[in-house]
């Protein structure tokens, strides 16, 4: 054993790493989730299956592809708790962690082989100021680094600061983000197979708006992948 890694352990005992969902402390090569969490934390499958619930929300809606979300959000859950460590106290390698998690799930998958980008649905720059941090942008670091191809946020931005969305009806939330986006460089765009990234899907109206704006594009197919979906 080497300095580091006799320095690495000598401070995990006097400050032991805990789980970002339950906050039990983390044994062995544990990073960031335990191994109780990891299993118990609600997989969807959605990615194995072309059509599923989370397309189905879109259906009539917006010309998608196909669609997945990790986990399913249970209000006050494990995976509440870990996405909130991640997007409102700042986690960010929970958040890559997070990212590689759905990026494994997508690699397994036969549907999402022909992806040329992922675009993380953007924040306005006040809010990304604000919170230091896009969680989009994050969860596709962690996305990048199992997938191989790349992140663009720059052909994507949010061209107004609009509400929280987190207390309104899906009509409110659509009517508040439908005019919201607007694509930067429409020749880096065409023709490319688009995976569409954010945290938690609800009724799907910031996505639908930005998978809209990327469909004006000629050529464009959109994917979306979440980390997780509210029931």
């Amino acid at each position: 054993m080497g300095f580091r890694d006799t320095l690495h352990a000598f401070f995990s005992l006097i400050y032991p790493q805990t789980c970002c969902a339950c906050r039990c402390v983390l044994f062995g090569g544990e990073k960031h989730l335990c191994g109780f969490c990891r299993v118990a934390m609600p997989r969807t499958g959605f990615c194995m299956q072309a059509d599923n619930p989370l397309v189905r929300r879109f259906w009539g809606r917006l010309q998608l592809e196909t669609g997945t979300a990790l986990y399913y959000f249970q209000k006050g859950g494990l995976v509440q708790q870990a996405i909130h460590q991640f997007k409102y106290r700042g986690n960010l390698k929970l958040g890559e962690y997070l990212g590689g998690l759905l990026g494994l799930s997508l690699k397994k998958s036969p549907h999402y082989k022909d992806l040329h980008m992922m675009i993380p649905v953007p924040l306005h720059p006040a809010k990304a100021r604000a919170r230091g941090f896009n969680q989009s942008e994050i969860i596709c670091r962690g996305l990048t680094d199992v997938l191989q191809i790349p992140s663009r946020s720059d052909l994507l931005v949010r061209m107004e600061e609009t509400a929280t969305q987190t207390k309104k009806d899906r009509f409110h939330r659509w009517e508040n983000v439908s005019q919201g986006f607007r694509v930067t460089d429409e020749a880096a765009l065409a023709n490319q197979h688009v995976l569409l990234v954010d945290d938690v899907v609800t009724t799907g109206a910031t996505l639908e708006a930005c998978a809209n704006s990327l469909l004006q594009v000629p050529g464009v197919k959109v994917w979306i992948a979440t980390l997780a979906i509210t029931d």
